[in-house]
């Protein structure tokens, strides 16, 4: 009798196996594939090393029997959990399977997520969310909007602590969105994924307002004008191959220190084109990325929020092996002045990694802050003064390359000598003062000009001198605000040198439970 019960609970096992595999079943599966979609399971073997994935909880199901639901079980409750392996370091991760029930999120079902990252938490490895979700589970109620209660507070709990990145597969609506929103990094494809508190049908009602789901929260929307994803792909094999590639610059968690990998690129390369990069004339505009793949290794880096405020420029790369964060001006657009969207993206860039121990590369050439009665009246005082509270507490060694314009304001917030900077350079076009030539002479010799017989040359005159005296790097040299002035060519070499000295250096800030950033 025992060998008989064995095999009938082995074939109950199989069965399960079987069920929790299938998921909401073939034809569902067959329409997924119809539309161009993958599966949660498929999904997952994609973003993991192969054999990797262990998976937990697949027998769970749902105990609710209201509105017909004791006939709509199926184990595993229409999420994927478990842990696996990207490029041999542990991660945990949760798929939503919208074949079974929509995704929808249910108590069971959250209570898979919410266990899982606990454990995430517990041994410190990153978590990763696959999302593709109609929303709450409606025929559970309340406890249903208890599961995502859960679900954000872990999320809140875990930030700073693990790295957090969420895949948005397909719809993400409602309350569903607070989660990603507080992970650190979002990924969207270009086709088929949508973000959004409330849907079309529901604007439509409340506001009369005629919007596509694409246009409300697409994609392009969200990596453009919103700023919500960091990152865009054509499509979900594309963001599965993009989680793979950014997690081999973070650490598993805000302890431990990112993968270091090898390079054949030498720490002292000079490299003779970049002195000719900047141009001569201050207000001649060029692409900072240039400087950028011409210093890090091997010319690669990763751009983050690439298409939204593109002003600025933030981007993980290497230097001698080692991750670093970049964050630059980008003289390209809008002259690389730093306006309200722009001061956002590169504070939150800069908090991250300063969680995670990322030493932080700052290259400079900006105006100021854009004026403007739109930026004043958005708050660009308050969100401008985010960006100078995330470098003033940042304690990763943080090194500064001054290319040109550093002007007033600007020059403090972007990791000034003053701002605890630890090693400061700047190139010999390098502008440093409090404004623009131009504008001093204006306020400082209005009435000298004016009384001039020729007013024209008068000014002329005075900008020359103005910027002979001030819009150079030697000032700040001779008080020892610059520790530098370089040659373009050598930028590699004397931030390779900084980094392997100042690699390990932590600044303390004040004991406190925690500040509060001008949000």
């Amino acid at each position: 009798m025992a060998f008989d019960n064995r095999d009938r609970l082995l074939a109950r096992l199989e069965a399960l196996e079987a069920q929790a595999a299938a998921g909401g079943g073939t034809e569902r599966i067959a329409k997924r594939h119809e539309d161009g979609k993958l599966t949660a399971r498929e999904r997952v073997d994609i973003l993991l090393d192969p054999g990797s994935f262990l998976e937990m909880d697949a027998f769970v199901t749902h105990q609710c029997d209201d509105f017909g639901m004791d006939t709509q079980v199926v184990p595993g409750d229409g999420v994927i959990t478990g842990f696996g392996r990207i490029g041999g370091r542990a991660v945990c991760v949760y798929a939503q399977d919208f074949t079974v029930l929509g995704g929808s999120l249910g108590v069971a079902h959250a209570g898979k997520i919410c266990k899982v990252q606990d454990m995430a938490l517990k041994v410190g490895i990153p978590i990763i969310g696959l999302n593709d979700s109609g929303g709450a589970r409606i025929q559970e109620g309340v406890v249903a909007l208890s599961g995502y209660a859960e679900i954000f507070l872990r999320n809140t709990l875990a930030s700073g602590v693990i790295p957090q990145i969420s895949a948005i597969l397909g719809p993400c609506a409602g309350g569903a969105v607070y989660s990603p929103g507080i992970t650190d990094f979002v990924l969207m494809a270009e086709r088929g994924s949508h973000m959004f508190i409330t849907g079309p049908d529901v604007i439509r009602t409340v506001t009369h307002e005629e919007v596509t789901k694409e246009a409300l929260g697409g994609a392009a929307l969200h990596a453009r004008t919103s700023g919500v994803a960091h990152f865009v792909t054509p499509d979900e094999q594309g963001v599965l191959a993009l989680i793979r590639e950014l997690m081999t610059y973070l650490p598993q968690n805000n302890v431990s220190e990112p993968p270091v990998l090898p390079t054949q690129d030498p720490p002292d390369r000079a490299d003779p084109a970049l002195d000719e990069i900047v141009p001569t004339e201050s207000s001649c505009p060029y692409d900072i990325r240039e400087i950028i793949s011409r210093v890090v290794d091997d010319g690669r880096y990763l751009e983050v929020h690439q298409f939204h405020a593109e002003n600025i420029v933030c981007a993980f790369a290497r230097l001698t092996g080692r991750t670093i964060g970049i964050v630059a001006n980008q003289p390209a657009v809008l002259a690389g002045c730093l306006d309200i969207d722009a001061s956002v993206k590169a504070a939150r860039f800069v908090r991250f990694c300063d969680a995670f121990g990322i030493p932080l590369v700052t290259l400079v050439d900006t105006p100021g802050f854009l004026p403007g009665t739109d930026q004043e009246s958005g708050g660009i005082i308050r969100h401008g003064a985010k960006l100078v509270y995330a470098y003033a507490e940042a304690t990763v060694p943080k090194l500064t390359v001054i290319c040109r314009k550093a002007y007033g304001g600007a020059y403090i917030v972007m990791s000034s000598r003053h701002m605890r900077g630890d090693f400061n350079l700047a190139y010999p076009t390098a502008e440093i003062a409090v404004m623009g030539s131009e504008g001093a002479v204006n306020i400082l010799d209005r009435r000298a000009i004016d009384a001039s017989s020729d007013p024209g040359a008068e000014r002329k005159d005075r900008i020359d001198a103005y910027r002979e005296r001030f819009a150079n790097p030697y000032q700040a040299a001779e008080w020892g605000f610059v520790d530098a002035v370089i040659r373009p060519r050598d930028t590699r070499r004397y931030l390779a040198s900084a980094l392997a000295t100042m690699g390990d250096k932590r600044d303390s800030n004040p004991p406190k439970k925690h500040g509060n950033i001008p949000l």
